[in-house]
């Protein structure tokens, strides 16, 4: 049977999709709201900028983890994962259909992730460090898939702020990203600022966690078996 993700005009949003997007926001912008009115002195409000720095920071080494981990791991039968395993192997056959998915549609999985990793602390606790520290991080990883759209996207068509943006490095720039789409897609996993890629590509660290579960596990990963693999798209500059 042929994948729902070839053909982008199969791809809607649904009530589903939109309705854990709204949680995963307002689970960020709750714990944010709690971190800066909890802020009550200049050495707080120090710290909770610099958690908010670290939580930038840290989310995108995670989403390149995780990346690589769907990219190279796993099949579409895959309890939980799996059909963001399909949507990431068709994705580096069809790169460009990833700029035509709605936004909610494109973004309800991790917001759905990250609802369950940052409502429940937001909640509980009060340390307004840790929740500034959760909200950057788990806003920038429910919106990382959004920038990843915008990193295939054309730059005539992109709003001049979010090429500005790209260009700053403040997320993921779309020449930076074009690399992670040359067979056999084993470098530059991160997605939020790639501020990672050159430190974990250089220091091969993808390479040896493939390597050390290899040999536990005789797992190959698919940048191993797959070289060969082509994309039907030519990066935008």
């Amino acid at each position: 049977m042929a994948s729902p993700y070839n053909d982008p005009r199969k791809i809607v949003s649904t009530w589903y999709h939109h309705a854990w997007l709204a949680s995963g926001c307002f689970s960020v912008l709750i714990s944010l709201a709690k971190s800066i009115t909890g802020a009550s002195s200049s050495s707080t409000r120090f710290e909770l900028i610099t958690s908010g720095l670290v939580g930038y920071v840290m989310a995108d080494l995670a989403t390149g983890i995780y990346h690589w981990a769907i990219d190279n791991y796993g099949c579409a039968k895959t309890p939980i994962f799996g059909s963001q395993i399909e949507s990431f192997q068709v994705h580096h056959q069809i790169p460009w259909t990833i700029t035509t998915r709605p936004v909610a549609y494109n973004l309800h999985v991790l917001a759905q992730g990250v609802t369950f990793m940052v409502l429940p602390v937001t909640l509980l606790s009060n340390d307004p460090v840790l929740l500034g520290f959760l909200g950057v991080f788990g806003g920038c990883v429910i919106f990382c898939q959004q920038f990843h759209a915008w990193a295939h996207g054309g730059k005539a068509k992109l709003p001049r702020l979010v090429v500005a943006l790209q260009d700053a490095g403040i997320i993921v720039p779309r020449l930076q990203h074009a690399e992670h789409h040359r067979p056999p897609f084993s470098s530059n996993y991160c997605i939020v600022s790639g501020i990672w890629n050159r430190v974990l590509d250089k220091s091969k660290f993808f390479l040896g966690l493939e390597i050390m579960l290899f040999v536990m596990l005789g797992i190959r990963p698919r940048s191993w078996t797959e070289p060969n693999s082509e994309s039907s798209e030519i990066p935008s500059s």
